[in-house]
């Protein structure tokens, strides 16, 4: 299955295909119409576009085809906010970025006095004062 390799953003891109987007380029050009088809580079077929160029011209163009690197951001339909991709998965994964850290420590036991074991972001052996997921609450 192609699509379960591919990053949430060209998921995301996928998804909003047949609905109205906005593109801005790195030329600083921005490009409003309707998604045709989205490649997993980023890659848009867009048609019934309306261009709006740097110094603020508007042209209507019938087709384009963007390529994505040279994409500078999208602008999506809010609707794509219920996307199923958004949607959490039930413990397949730790609790993403930014928590590995803080969970890493505290399974260990070390800032709450406790000889927790194991530990790690994902839960992990116990002993001790609980260790394992969020562990080491004994102490004080």
């Amino acid at each position: 299955n192609s699509m379960a390799l591919l990053g949430v953003p060209s998921k995301l891109l996928h998804e909003a295909e047949g609905h109205v987007i906005t593109c801005e380029m790195d030329t600083g050009e921005m490009y409003r119409g309707m998604l045709v088809e989205a490649e997993e580079n980023m890659n848009c077929q867009m048609s019934d576009v309306t261009v709006t160029f740097r110094d603020g011209r508007v042209a209507h163009l019938e087709n384009i085809f963007l390529r994505g690197s040279k994409a500078r951001f999208f602008i999506l339909p809010d609707m794509l906010k219920n996307a199923p991709m958004f949607k959490r998965t039930t413990g397949t994964k730790g609790l993403g970025m930014g928590r590995g850290k803080t969970m890493m420590h505290r399974g260990r036991g070390g800032f709450r006095g406790g000889r927790g074991g194991g530990g790690g972001s994902r839960g992990g052996g116990g002993g001790g004062r609980g260790g394992g997921r969020g562990g080491g609450r004994g102490g004080y």
